[in-house]
Order: structure tokens, then sequence, then C-alpha cells
């Protein structure tokens, strides 16, 4: 049955919004999914056929069914009760709901709203996204509280808060920011008595930082950290991890925690953080600046954040416009998905944040091409080594769409040096373990909940089969045909139907193009 419901939803508390929505099929009381292949998240290899059955939620048995080519026999499939519902995916592929470490809910910047952004990320097959702080905590504790009640098209959230931030409902210090230790900590206690999942830190004084890690880790919160460059050269990562930070975005504070023969990074002596193209331009140098990999530093620094239990979410996508800004700007998708408000966000700008293209030539590209294999040798090593490395996109900036940016975070990892069933297990185990989660998510196991993501084709083949575009390919008769795209999203025992979700997409886009009588053309084409 499909549910057609009016939705009246309050957001903020001056602000309602009442719309029809699809918000799929189910839950139903028992679920048989049948005849997928599993590729199961956890690194074990794909197997199948199998059929697999979900009770209110929780997977209750996972049945191999026959043998690859051969005819199914109906006395060996689990048996559908009266009131249970069956899906078949013959031959289709199903893996765990993919885990998004880093998922911005749209920005005003942008003028994207959440529906948009939930739409984009389910039918990618996002079920999970760690959310670092954005609109205010209020705002992303009632779309958590929605989405577990699935009254609304959105993964499981876990909201963080940006150290230090405030909001209408949230203003533990009175306005005043924090500027000693005992300040941290009375923050820190407010914001897990708000109900935060976490906290995501920028940086801060050294003693602000350390009591507010402290304070947090006895709280049994979670953590993460962009180190910022105004204050890495104090903080860098092993700092953090040491004082008990989790998790660590993007690479900042990691080469600075390599340096050999300096404190800062070489900057030039015309060199503005406020302004972004230096920020970036420069940026793309720091690996360069590191210790050699497999150096004696090198090694010990991946060696202490290994023993540390820490996690790296390395989010590659974000910054891949650095390496080759045509690609990022022609990317075929943004016809037919991409806001308008969002692509005058992504245009050079002094003021919207990471739009910094003043003048990006080759010069830089050749710069971030470097600074990207230096990096990637060392994400790669360190999972090698059995570091955690989990997924994460960063959408909403720098040219990356919600959902088709994770599916291109996937490419990056294969790219990095990862084994697809590497890449599958960063974007789901992982990602459940660093959340604290993974007896529940992350794989697809007897007594975990249904999450899931189905596809017609093998991403374990071509990962772009998963983008919601999919894939060319040249079929027998030498015709160009698409193939892929994300079939179905289960999230909570939930079918999703991932293309109409995109259909809905395309339509939020067209509706918002023809209010404005505005036409996609590229930065300075008139």
């Amino acid at each position: 049955m499909k549910k057609f419901i009016t939705l009246f939803v309050i957001i903020i508390s001056t602000s309602i919004y009442s719309q029809e929505k699809y918000l799929g099929d189910g839950p139903f009381d028992q679920l048989i999914i049948r005849g997928v292949t599993l590729i199961n998240g956890d690194g074990s290899p794909p197997r199948g056929p199998v059929d697999i059955v979900v009770e209110n939620n929780i997977i209750k048995n996972i049945k191999s069914v026959g043998y690859p080519g051969v005819e199914i026999k109906d006395s060996r499939r689990p048996v559908l009760k009266k009131e249970g519902y069956e899906l078949d995916a013959n031959g289709m592929y199903l893996l765990p709901g993919f885990i998004d470490m880093h998922g911005h809910i749209g920005g005003t910047g942008q003028g994207a709203d959440y529906d948009y952004v939930f739409r984009l990320w389910m039918a990618h097959g996002i079920t999970t996204v760690r959310e670092p702080g954005g609109r205010g905590i209020d705002w992303a504790l009632n779309l958590k509280k929605l989405s577990a009640e699935n009254k609304i098209v959105a993964p499981r959230i876990f909201a963080y808060t940006s150290f230090g931030q405030t909001g209408k409902n949230f203003n533990p210090l009175n306005g005043a920011p924090i500027s000693n230790p005992e300040m941290a900590r009375s923050w820190v206690r407010a914001n897990a008595k708000k109900g935060a999942d976490g906290i995501k830190f920028f940086g801060a004084e050294p003693e602000i930082m350390s009591a507010a890690l402290d304070e947090n880790k006895k709280l049994g919160l979670g953590s993460a950290a962009h180190h910022a460059q105004l204050s890495v050269a104090r903080w860098n990562v092993l700092n953090s991890a040491r004082a008990g930070l989790t998790s660590m975005e993007h690479w900042y504070g990691l080469p600075e925690a390599l340096f050999n023969d300096r404190v800062v990074q070489d900057y030039p002596s015309d060199y503005n953080y406020q302004n972004e193209q230096h920020r970036f331009e420069e940026a793309g140098k720091l690996w360069k600046q590191a210790a050699e990999p497999y150096s004696d530093h090198w090694n010990n620094v991946m060696n202490e954040l290994i023993s540390l239990n820490f996690t790296i979410v390395p989010t590659f996508n974000i910054y891949e416009a650095n390496r080759d800004l045509h690609r990022a700007r022609r990317a075929e998708w943004h016809e037919d998905y991409t806001l308008p408000s969002l692509w005058k966000f992504y245009e050079p700008s002094r003021i919207s944040h990471g739009s910094y293209w003043h003048y990006w030539g080759t010069e830089q590209e050749v710069e971030w091409r470097d600074n990207y294999r230096l990096w990637m040798k060392f994400i790669n090593e360190f999972k090698n080594r059995g570091g955690r490395v989990s997924t994460g996109s960063d959408s909403g900036f720098i040219y990356q769409l919600y959902g088709f940016a994770y599916v291109r975070e996937l490419e990056l990892l294969r790219e990095a040096g990862f084994h697809p069933l590497e890449v599958i297990k960063s974007a789901t185990l992982n990602g459940a373990e660093a959340l604290g989660m993974d007896d529940k998510i992350g794989s697809v196991q007897i007594g975990k909940l249904a999450d899931f993501v189905i596809t017609e084709e093998n991403p374990l083949e071509n990962f772009k089969s998963l983008y919601g575009t999919g894939a060319i390919k040249l079929n027998e008769n030498n015709e160009v045909t698409r193939v892929g795209g994300v079939k179905y999203t289960v999230k909570d025992g939930i079918i999703f139907d991932a293309k109409r979700l995109l259909a809905e997409v395309k339509e939020m886009v067209n509706e918002k193009k023809s209010e404005e009588k505005w036409k996609l053309k590229q930065p300075g084409i008139k």
C-alpha cells in the first residue's frame, strides 16, 4: 500500500509546512525479500540467492535458497505469513543501508530545504546520516524525531552540534563565547542534556579543547573535528585523538601532525585566511610539507591513531573540484537535480563558503592532484593496518550534490586503493561502528534493523551504477543504454522506490526553474 498523508510538521516554532508526501510502502508485520545476492558489508564476499525475512523492522532470517543459475524450489523458501508482504528481487543485489558520516541537511545559503536533501540521499541508498552541525540543534533534533517516527522521508539522523554554537532555544552561556575550560565543560553538559548525539569541533585554545573533549568523553557522546588552520598550529589531530576525539573530518590537522621540519605550513607573505582562494590554494600544498610516506614519523603517527581506535572520514569528493574544476562543474546531474539557488551558491564568490574560484587554473589543479596522491596513500595504508575509515560526503558545497557526491566518494575510495568490498565496508559497517550502532545497523545480520540498498546492477563491478543517473553501457546491439541507479531503498523496513524519489526531486527543481525563468549556465556566461 502506498502511503499518502497530510503532514503538519513544525520545523521551528515560527514555521509550519503542510504537504502531501510519498512515504513509501510499509512498514509490514512481515517482509520477505526474495532471491537477492547479498553483499553483507562486513568484508565477506557476495552470496546468493538468499531470501531475507524481516518482522517488525528486525531481520529474522537470512536463508540460502539455491544456487546461481538454478531454478529456486519453493520448498526451500521461507513461508510468507497471511499479512506479510513479498518483494520479488530475483537477480538483484542487496547491501546494508549506506551511512553518510558527514551530511549537512541543506543550508539557507544554498536554498536547499530538508525535503529536497533527504530525497536525494534516500534515492542513493543513504539510510543514516551524521549531521555535523548546521542550522541549529533544535532544528536537527526535530528532524531526527520525525525521521525516527517515519513521518517524513528521511535517513536516520545523528545530530551533532558545532562546538560553541547557540540557538533560539539553546544558549547555555547566555551569549558569552567560550573562553575558559569550565565554560567549555558547561556548554558540553548542556549540549548533552539537550539531546545532541555529539559535537563537531573546529579548534580552540588547547586548554578549552582538552576540557571539552574530556567532558564529552565522560558523557559518552561522539565527536568529530575539522581542524581549522586558525588553531591547528597548536592543536593537531594527535592532540585531539589523545584528548578523546573519536573521528576527524577531511584531512586538516593530519599533515600538521606529520610535520618534521616546521610547525606551521608554508604560508606565503600575502596569505589571508578569509580569502578562500588563498586558503584552499595553499591547502593543496600541505601534504608535500609532511613526512615522507612510510618514514618513521609517518608510521608513528598512523600507528598511534590506530591504537586510539580513531576514525578518519576523508570526504575525498568535496575537494575534487580543486583537481579538476571542469569535471565538477559539468557533472551531468546538475541540469536535472541541482536547484537554481544551489547553483548560484556554487558559482565563484568572495562571500559564499566553498565558492573560491577567483582564478582557479592549471597550477592549482596540478598541486591538488599531487596532494590527493599523498593523502590517498596515507588513508589506504591506515585502512590496511586496521584503522577505521568511514564514508562522508559534505555535500552542498564546491559543486558536490547530495546523494550523487556520496557515490563519488565510493569511487574515490576505490581510487585510493580500497577493494570494492572494503569500500562497501567503509560505507556501512565502519560508519556504524564509529557511531556505536554496529549492533543495529551497518551489516545484514539476524537481529539488526532492516536498512537495505537494493540494486539491479552489481555495484562491486561498477560503482557508477549507483548514481541516480545510472551508468552508460553499450549493449550487444551496439546501442548506448543507461543501467543502474538504486532500485529500492529500505529504511526501518519501509520500502522506497528510489527512482520515484528522484523524479520528485526533479519536479522540485523544475518548479523552481519555472518560477524564476531560470536556465543553468556555466559561470561567467550571460
